[in-house]
């Protein structure tokens, strides 16, 4: 201990402090990789499988994209909103995005509004459609301020939104279309979007995902600018 503290003494004579080596970085980066500190690419959906965090929105977007209400209002600019009547069935899914916050509880659930921002999405919740959740890559030891998104497509509330036949991919790039077709706006505010494709976060193919249902391994990571 007396070793320790002479050496912090010296360092910070000379005006430097050895890196806290369990602390990755934070700020300036578009995000961690969850597994490098302890996570995982895949969500837990409570029944020892998860739901793959398919969508990362990069740290280095606009700030404001990366806030609660920020998200809410680029979603709606591409067809998505808050759940209707703000309710939601079944209880959230949990992450680890290896930032030092351990397993946490979803942020919020979008779902595609079908055009309709303050009501669509009950008609989402009746048909089906696309949806997704995320999770603030925001702790002590990986602070990238990115949103992870699990997006996919869900089937009717007759089937009981069980994920559709290649839900997770068709979500994901339904999502991702939508984001980079073009300008998008609501309430006043444009977005550009911009996507790189990254493979080796996520396994190819069934193993550890919900539903079985197969994965083509790839996550979107989403550059979104206020312009």
């Amino acid at each position: 201990m007396l070793l320790f503290a002479s050496l912090l003494s010296f360092q910070v004579a000379l005006g430097f402090v050895i890196p806290n080596p369990h602390i990755r970085s934070s700020g300036a980066v578009p995000f961690f990789i969850p597994a490098d500190g302890g996570g995982s690419q895949l969500d837990n959906a409570g029944n020892g499988f998860g739901e793959p965090l398919n969508v990362i929105i990069s740290g280095l977007s606009s700030p404001n994209v990366l806030t609660d209400n920020g998200v809410v209002n680029w979603a709606r600019s591409v067809g998505f909103s808050t759940e209707c009547l703000g309710g939601h069935l079944g209880g959230p899914q949990t992450a680890n995005l290896g930032d030092g916050n351990g397993v946490v509880d979803q942020v919020n659930e979008i779902r595609q509004d079908y055009g309709n921002a303050a009501f669509g999405t009950c008609i989402e919740s009746l048909i089906g459609g696309n949806h997704f959740r995320y999770w603030r890559q925001n702790g002590t030891q990986a602070n990238s301020g990115a949103l992870f998104l699990a997006v996919s497509q869900e089937e009717n509330l007759q089937n009981n939104h069980t994920i559709s036949p290649n839900g997770y991919d068709v979500g994901r790039d339904q999502l991702v279309g939508l984001a980079t077709a073009g300008q998008t706006s609501f309430n006043g505010v444009t977005y550009t979007a911009n996507n790189e494709t990254i493979m080796g976060l996520l396994p190819v193919g069934t193993a550890g995902v919900n539903h079985g249902i197969a994965l083509d391994g790839a996550v979107s990571l989403l550059t979104i600018t206020i312009v």
